[in-house]
């Protein structure tokens, strides 16, 4: 069962940068145009991996140490 809060892959990259700002750092760190994007308002997190070529595990990680430290 995942932590209440957590990211999921299936979640809209716009929903998490939203409830999340902290996380805005980490989807520009990795290049990724999602900030301001109109696909950013329906792209999962595995869709956006997927189209850019990153890994999602290592993404997944990032963005849930960006929520964890509220940065």
């Amino acid at each position: 069962m995942k932590e209440r809060g957590s990211i999921d892959p299936d979640m809209v990259v716009d929903e998490i940068m939203r409830k999340w700002p902290a996380t805005v750092a980490v989807v520009l760190r990795y290049r990724m145009h999602c900030v301001g994007c109109p696909i950013g308002t329906f792209h999962t997190v595995a869709e956006a991996c997927r189209e850019h070529q990153i890994n999602e595990t290592d993404f997944l990680a990032d963005l849930e140490s960006a929520v964890r430290a509220g940065r």
